[in-house]
């Protein structure tokens, strides 16, 4: 089996491609700057999870795949942001983008949304084959460890405790052994949780929060 797994970093994004089974599994880094190149090293893939909005309402109602993945987050909710309606997409500033929200959904976008609106752009101008899904890392670490009680991955704890949530699955040290220097531990560890997720989904044992479809959240 192959799968991969992808996080936005500074630049670009973090992919991970794992091949095989088991705790032998090999896995290939690459930062790369765009999503065409994701897509390029996704190839081949049996399933992919990006940690990006691949749908956008074009409403003021939010995504049922949101609301569900909300309530599952819980207190951790805050890890999720609102995808924008896609009219902000046109946006040339944040004051540009908040306008547009709030005449289409009655509110503005943080800060923090405005921030990913480019990459939310990349991945809206490419075709995507079926195999790439949503996925969400901080619920897939919660559905893979569902008794921990986990702390900001920006922590060492909270990077400590994914590890150990991972382990389950792989074997950190082979595949935490050689990183690029372009990303953060924060971010290849969110991309290795879309990896398990990605996997999920090859094996057909993913849920897909907001129902079947490419608006759908895997997990």
């Amino acid at each position: 089996m192959r799968v991969g797994g992808v996080d936005g970093v500074p630049g670009g994004w973090v992919v991970c491609v794992l091949s095989g089974s088991g705790r032998t599994r090999r896995v290939s880094w690459s930062v790369v700057p765009d999503a065409a190149a994701v897509l390029e090293l996704g190839t081949g893939c049996d399933a992919v999870g990006v940690d990006i909005p691949l749908v956008l309402p074009a409403g003021g109602v939010r995504r049922p795949a949101e609301v569900e993945a909300a309530a599952r987050l819980g207190t951790a909710r805050s890890s999720l942001f609102p995808t924008p309606p896609e009219q902000v997409l046109a946006a040339d500033s944040y004051p540009d983008a908040c306008a547009a929200a709030q005449r289409v959904t009655g509110r503005k976008i943080s800060v923090q949304t405005w921030n990913i609106v480019p990459k939310i752009r990349e991945f809206q101008r490419v075709e995507l084959p079926g195999s790439v899904v949503e996925a969400h890392p901080e619920l897939s670490f919660r559905t893979m460890a569902p008794a921990v009680g986990f702390a900001s991955k920006k922590t060492a704890r909270g990077a400590g405790q994914r590890i150990a949530a991972l382990a389950g699955w792989i074997d950190p040290a082979r595949l935490l052994g050689d990183l690029p220097g372009a990303a953060r531990l924060d971010d290849v560890l969110d991309a290795l949780a879309c990896a398990w997720t990605a996997e999920r989904v090859a094996r057909g044992t993913a849920e897909f929060l907001g129902g079947p479809g490419r608006g759908a959240i895997a997990i």
